[in-house]
């Protein structure tokens, strides 16, 4: 499959699976509108798709998301499957993406060190 035709069907993933969540059609209370997907990896074969995760609640919070979101998947996957219009919609995988609170975490390290201007 083309590497564009699997862009392509990732960011129609995410879009749906973004409205599901901002709708609250997902019931389950450990799932709230403030996660955010970041981005969705689909197989060449177009057979499954990586859906990672970010929120900005606590840690534990988001990984009991992605539990609730991973129970909820083929649900997720059957709402979607309407909107895909393909032969075979992608088996869900979510997955807690952390890397947006370590490049927080990064720029307040890079914040916090002492370095004045005349030393560059």
């Amino acid at each position: 499959m083309s590497e564009m035709r699997t862009k392509r069907v990732g960011n129609l993933i995410r879009d749906l699976v973004s409205s599901l969540i901002m709708k609250g059609v997902v019931k389950d209370p450990r799932v709230n509108t403030l996660i955010t997907i970041t981005e969705v990896s689909v197989s060449s074969d177009l057979a499954y798709a990586k859906l990672y995760v970010s929120s900005f609640e606590s840690e534990s919070k988001m990984e009991k998301a992605v539990e609730a979101l991973n129970h909820a998947a083929g649900f997720i996957q059957h709402n979607i499957s309407k909107d895909l219009k393909m032969r075979v919609t992608p088996k869900l995988r979510f997955i807690a993406d952390t890397s947006i609170r370590r490049g927080f975490e990064l720029n307040e390290k890079i914040d916090s060190l002492d370095i004045s201007p005349d030393e560059e």
